[in-house]
């Protein structure tokens, strides 16, 4: 199955209200440094938050899936697919988007990074 992917490039700075950014790295990973406004949910909790609060992630969002690099992001995208969302993988993650020098922010209020 081929992962639908977007650019950092294509993905406008700030993407339209039904667009959902959503953060699927670990916890020190995103206090280290994220998106302002992505929605955080680790990997391997999505589908439970899915099933009792899925907040803003919902099949009537377009959903662009963030990890570090794009691989685990990817594989969230296929499985959000599978069960029926719209989602596509942002290629090269959070280091593209930093690489770009796209916007982020830390949760202590230090210089944000990717780690």
């Amino acid at each position: 199955m081929r992962v639908p992917t977007i650019d950092v490039s294509a993905l406008p700075a700030e993407p339209p209200a039904e667009t959902v950014l959503l953060d699927v790295r670990e916890d020190d990973e995103w206090a280290a440094g994220h998106i302002a406004g992505a929605v955080h949910v680790p990997m391997m909790t999505l589908p439970q938050r899915l099933q009792y609060d899925p907040g803003p992630i919902s099949p009537d969002h377009e959903i662009v899936v963030i990890c570090k690099m794009g691989g685990r992001s990817a594989q969230v995208t296929a499985w959000l697919q599978q069960q029926g969302y719209s989602a596509v993988n942002l290629a090269g993650g959070m280091l593209a988007w930093e690489a770009a020098g796209r916007p982020m922010e830390s949760v202590d209020g230090r210089p944000p990074a990717v780690v």
